[in-house]
């Protein structure tokens, strides 16, 4: 676990409050317009501070292309930029973290746990990271599960999702950010 900040649950509860309003009310909301006068807000799970980890980096110099699935039965490619290790209970695991071009600054990372298709969305979640400055070999980062979201798709089939690849199937339950829209 990193260090959290006293209003942490306080701040991610802000955050949650913010984005149902969004999805509400804003026309590129995921929710279908004849939906949004009954939506009252997305499923959570309880914050919790030992979910949000701190990871350590490996860069890719050279980043592989992997070709991800997508939710509608296509393919789009993406470069393994980064690998995350870290910490989560009593076991290290790993995430790799993924940019659609070597010039882009934000880094996706798709993931799938124990908790997918049960708890969460059976296509599993994606947490974003916009490092401030360029990653370096050893470098620590923050992995905050509380912040992981169901993907666009669960909502619509209007939307084209990336499936998480196999390299990012956690084998651990990760109880924490957003649980399946339909439960």
């Amino acid at each position: 676990m990193t260090d959290v900040p006293p209003d942490y649950a306080d701040r991610i509860r802000e955050n949650r409050a913010e984005k149902d309003r969004a999805f509400a009310e804003q026309r590129g909301s995921p929710i279908p317009p004849e939906e949004r006068d009954d939506f009252d807000g997305l499923s959570y799970f309880d914050p919790d501070p030992d979910y949000r980890v701190t990871a350590t980096v490996t860069v890719h110099e050279d980043p592989d292309p992997v070709e991800m699935e997508t939710s509608d039965g296509r393919t789009v490619r993406y470069l393994r930029a980064v690998t995350f290790e870290f910490e989560l209970g009593d076991d290290t695991h790993t995430l790799c973290g993924y940019r659609q071009s070597p010039d882009d600054s934000d880094i996706f990372v798709p993931f799938r746990d124990k908790t997918t298709g049960q708890q969460t969305y059976r296509g599993g979640r994606y947490m974003e990271l916009t490092p401030d400055r360029e990653l370096s070999d050893g470098d620590s980062v923050t992995l905050d599960f509380n912040l992981a979201y169901t993907p666009f798709c669960a909502f619509s089939d209007t939307f084209s999702c990336p499936l998480p690849p196999e390299e990012n199937w956690l084998e651990t339950t990760v109880p924490a950010g957003e649980r399946d829209p339909a439960e």
